[in-house]
């Protein structure tokens, strides 16, 4: 696994997933948003990391008993053990909301290990505790019973489905209020610079328009609008 880069890091903090969905559907990918995920508590800045990926297919009774909980081949648990600090942790939970895929219990691991986040299309049960947690998680919302009453992790870094959505292990994964949006690796250093760039000129337009201004030119912004934006960008750098 690959850390993110500390100035992509940055970059991506003052973005949204708004802006990258665009940016992304611009290269031609229009699947990026993972379906169905909220976030369980409010937070302060976006989820930022590199993807984690565990696999959970159907459970099957005869291997599945409570035991395997404690069982050393559980992906679940290796993933949770050893997942690097500044990651996110992507559950496939093939989108069943009511089967909690991971607790408060195991959460506080993450939190130990410095996990960046938790995304599972499925539920998360003891959910008032794990909103204290300070982990920011997005889930289909609240589930009291356990994986194993439906899932068995087969397998971690591995290539999965989220909310229909391809995660790939380091993928990065970005959430905020609104959506969770998967960035393949090979795009995340340009799309930062751009997703600050559009954030830039997007405060200059909303300025526009609260001014009065018809959205017809402004937004999308034609040369006359783009020579103001150049001016009062300039004029910014310069105060500063």
């Amino acid at each position: 696994m690959t850390a993110l880069d500390p100035l992509i890091y940055a970059k991506l903090l003052r973005t949204n997933s708004a802006s990258l969905s665009s940016l992304l559907l611009k290269r031609g990918l229009r699947n990026t948003a993972v379906r169905g995920v909220r976030p369980l508590a409010a937070a302060e800045k976006p989820m930022v990391g590199p993807a984690v990926t565990v696999r959970y297919i159907p459970a099957r009774e005869d291997i599945d008993g409570s035991s395997y909980s404690s069982d050393p081949s559980n992906q679940q648990r290796k993933a949770i053990d050893t997942i690097p600090e500044g990651h996110v942790l992507v559950f496939d939970c093939r989108s069943i909301a009511e089967i909690a895929g991971i607790g408060a219990v195991l959460a506080r691991r993450l939190v130990y290990r410095g996990c960046a986040g938790l995304v599972l299309d499925g539920g998360v049960r003891d959910t008032a505790d794990m909103a204290q947690l300070g982990l920011p998680t997005y889930c289909l919302g609240p589930a009291a019973p356990a994986n194993l009453v439906a899932h068995h992790a087969s397998d971690m870094n591995q290539p999965i489905a989220c909310g229909g959505v391809a995660v790939y292990p380091d993928d990065i994964v970005f959430g905020d209020a609104e959506a969770v949006i998967i960035i393949p690796r090979k795009y995340v250093r340009e799309i930062a610079d751009e997703a600050v760039a559009m954030e830039e000129q997007e405060e200059f337009l909303k300025l526009e328009i609260e001014s009065g201004k018809p959205t017809l030119g402004v937004y999308p912004p034609n040369q006359e609008t783009l020579e103001r934006y150049e001016a009062w960008r300039k004029a910014r750098v310069e105060v500063v």
